[in-house]
């Protein structure tokens, strides 16, 4: 026991003063600093040192006993601690009114109460909040996730004294689960706040949202002052408002607001008290606040909604289902809470009827809709309230094709200039209704997305949609068949000053390679639709002209599964012109697509000897030259290696009778593939030199025709050199060969071909007895080639 004496009774005489006498007396007998006691008892040295000094005159409970049980107390000392605790905790008064003003001499009981601002004045007593106003409504029992977010806000909340007051910013788009998120977090919060919890919705998106003046009016009737006392204005309002929670610990829930002139009044000027506003809008001129802006769950969590709704076993028993169930909802805490509650008012129906179901998109919103609940709604209320513009554009972005897109398509798609359109999407993401997929990237939420396409066929009509989908199609395409002849190697050399920025149709240099080469990736959702908007549309011969413009960037990336759809498309527009010499170039093309990039040999062959079919009834000897090649690419995998030698053979004398730079490279093509089939059948020494030849034609065509083109050539040609050596066990030719592609690829631009060369490279050095080497290699190698991401060859397909 501790010289401190704490066996007294100890009644409410006690002076304030006495708990911080109490809690030196005892640290100090303990033998330690006020350092040691924070630590120890999770306290922060600030608050202790506030404690002794009595200027925390009335700590919480689990506070005391955090200290007590760090100070070894026996039970009567903690208790008595906690009395003098308990002496320096605010004490309930009299209601604020006319009749009893809050300081001073009597009053006559006409006279007004003390009103203004009182910001430098005394605080008001407190009183006793006025039962049932504005009380918390209930919270829901089934509540999930946001752990991370209501941890955060317990941690908040233990600061009995804030340098500053706290309030927190809750914002998202609709149906994220705000209110029910504050709600919670109130109701958790509630033992760190005994003066209080309170609940306001503001109406934000009503047609007239309540006025701060009034917001302020309810809050001081809920406080205890009377309805003659409350101020007229909204300054004087605000100013008893701040004095009268500047020395209470109180929760104040403002639900659902509209802006931020709203809500400032409304906001405390100092003091323990917390403030949860919740609103769609990211209320970006609101200052000092803590911003949680909450986002779709994730699909664990959103299971596990689903199955604290509708039952832990009947969603255990169906997770396929279930998955597929939180995806169609967006993973959206309303959505699912709807389709929950269908399941238990439907307990025989299986969770697959309801995916069935939510499966169809013109269905999906008219079935996420139960009682009082409903998705589109919800939606509705933010879209009214936004200026045309937004509307428009918001309406307009349900037309992109991809999971996200740029302000540059989005403008193409709202016949607004693009620096706009970036503005517009900026104001849509403070409303809640756009979100940012990367810093220069925007996407919508699936069922926002719907709920836009529906306003879209609702305010335009189709005849807008369509002129709409045509003039983005016009700029995606142009767009698409410019960048795509920057690969092309009869195409002028980039300048490495030009603008990435500037339109399709400018007149200046063109762009550089890579931001050619990253738009075609990433906007490929985008040009790939609007190619098939156009072959729909008959507009063949820009199918055509696209599809040919695209050709050598797709050597580029071979493990796209793309390229069959774009050739594809391309073929059947050739077939509808009636021009059979296009259709020969684009069935070669198709046939290189099933051998190269799908490796379906035998689809690739059949298309290889109907392309030359063609090729020989027009006379038309490169394509002849290309389909022998594909013929023989197929050939060869299939391990036919006697008829794909042959074919190569054939393809060479058709080269050969062109005389152009095509020709040369047919030539090149032919060697490569005559070299693996030789290495393939065993005929290592064979390959070697037949590859010498091929490089050395490789570098040559480098030295005169210097292109992304060419060094892909030689970077190709140099890798299946470094093949043949290793096949010969010649591990240090092979890495010398591998080290020259690499090089090649650099001047390309990293394609994912490079993967393969970075593999056989490593593969060499540990057969040299260089096993750390190739580590560092290959785990620098992967770094760098994952750090755009992988490449998608696929739609947003819902």
């Amino acid at each position: 026991m501790t010289a401190v004496s704490g066996t007294g009774t100890g009644t409410d005489s006690e002076g304030v003063g006495d708990f911080g006498r109490l809690l030196a007396g005892h640290r100090v007998a303990a033998g330690l600093t006020q350092e040691e006691l924070a630590a120890a008892a999770g306290v922060s040295l600030r608050a202790v040192g506030d404690m002794e000094r009595g200027r925390t005159r009335g700590p919480q409970r689990r506070t005391v006993r955090a200290l007590a049980e760090t100070l070894g107390l026996d039970a009567p000392q903690t208790a008595a601690l906690d009395r003098a605790a308990q002496c320096g905790r605010p004490r309930g008064t009299r209601p604020v009114s006319a009749a009893a003003p809050t300081r001073g001499p009597a009053a006559p009981a006409h006279a007004p109460a003390p009103v203004g601002p009182a910001e430098t004045g005394d605080a008001a007593p407190a009183a006793p909040l006025v039962p049932g106003a504005l009380a918390l409504p209930r919270d829901i029992a089934d509540f999930t996730a946001r752990e991370d977010a209501l941890a955060l806000l317990a941690e908040l909340a233990e600061d009995d004294r804030p340098a500053h007051p706290r309030v927190v910013l809750i914002s998202g788009q609709p149906g994220l689960g705000k209110t029910a998120f504050a709600l919670h977090a109130a109701h958790t919060l509630a033992p760190f706040f005994p003066d209080g919890q309170l609940s306001l919705d503001l109406g934000g998106m009503a047609a007239t949202p309540l006025s701060a003046r009034d917001a302020l009016g309810q809050v001081l009737r809920a406080l205890g002052v009377a309805d003659n006392a409350v101020p007229a204005g909204t300054e004087e309002r605000a100013g008893l408002y701040r004095a009268l929670v500047r020395e209470r610990r109180l929760v104040l829930v403002l639900d659902n607001v509209a802006d931020e002139s709203q809500v400032r009044p409304l906001l405390p000027g100092s003091g323990p008290a917390v403030t949860l506003v919740t609103s769609r809008n990211a209320l970006p001129g609101l200052e000092s606040v803590l911003r949680l802006r909450l986002d779709a769950l994730a699909p664990g969590e959103a299971a596990d909604l689903l199955a604290r709704i509708a039952g832990r076993e009947r969603i255990d028993a169906a997770p396929d289902a279930t998955a597929e169930l939180a995806r169609l909802c967006g993973y959206l805490p309303l959505a699912l809470r709807i389709a929950g509650q269908r399941l238990v008012a439907r307990p025989q129906q299986p969770v697959s009827h309801l995916v069935r179901q939510l499966a169809a998109e013109e269905h999906r919103l008219d079935l996420l809709e139960t009682g009082d609940l409903a998705v589109r709604p919800a939606f509705a209320l933010s879209y009214r309230r936004l200026p045309a513009e937004s509307q428009l554009v918001l309406r307009r972005s349900a037309l992109t094709a991809g999971h996200d897109f740029t302000a540059a398509v989005a403008a193409a798609y709202a016949g607004l200039p693009p620096g706009r359109t970036e503005l517009v999407l900026e104001q849509l993401i403070d409303a809640g209704l756009v979100q940012l997929a990367t810093p220069e990237r925007y996407r919508l939420h699936d069922l926002v997305r719907l709920y836009a396409g529906e306003r879209l066929d609702a305010d335009e009509g189709p005849e807008a949609v369509a002129q709409a989908r045509a003039r983005a199609g016009d700029w995606l395409l142009n767009r698409a068949a410019e960048y795509g002849l920057r690969f092309d190697p009869d195409h002028a050399a980039a300048d490495p000053d030009a603008d990435p920025d500037a339109d399709a149709d400018r007149t200046g240099p063109p762009v550089p390679l890579t931001e050619a080469a990253r738009w075609l990736e990433e906007e490929h959702p985008e040009w790939l639709a609007a190619l098939h908007q156009a072959f729909a549309a008959g507009r063949h011969r820009e199918v055509i002209d696209t599809a040919e413009a695209m050709h050598w960037f797709s050597d580029r990336l071979l493990s796209w599964d793309i390229w069959a759809e774009v050739f594809q498309l391309s073929v059947d527009a050739a077939r509808a012109c009636g021009d059979q010499l296009a259709e020969a170039v684009h069935v070669n093309y198709l046939a290189w697509t099933y051998v190269t990039c799908l490796h379906r040999y035998q689809r690739g062959i059949d298309l290889a000897n109907e392309g030359l079919e063609l090729a020989r009834r027009i006379g038309a000897r490169e394509q002849e030259g290309w389909a022998l090649t594909y013929l023989a690419a197929g050939l060869r995998h299939l391990h036919r290696h006697r008829e794909a030698i042959d074919a190569y053979h054939r393809a060479a004398d058709a080269f050969a009778a062109v005389n152009s730079r095509a020709g040369w490279i047919g030539r090149l093509v032919t060697l490569r593939g005559a070299a693996n089939c030789l290495r393939d059948s065993g005929r290592a020494e064979e390959a070697v030199e037949s590859r010498r030849r091929a490089l050395a034609g490789a570098l040559e065509l480098v030295e005169r025709w210097s292109s992304p083109l060419m060094h892909l050539a030689a970077a190709m040609t140099a890798h299946e050199l470094g093949l043949d050596r290793a096949a010969l066990g010649r591990w240090p030719a092979a890495e010398k060969a591998y080290r020259q592609a690499l090089t090649h690829y650099e001047e390309v631009g990293r394609p994912d071909s490079m993967t393969k060369t970075l593999t056989e490279l490593g593969t060499a050095l540990i057969e040299q007895g260089r096993a750390e080497e190739a580590r560092e290699l290959l785990t620098e190698a992967l770094t760098d080639l994952s750090a755009d991401g992988p490449r998608q060859g696929r739609r947003r397909t819902g």
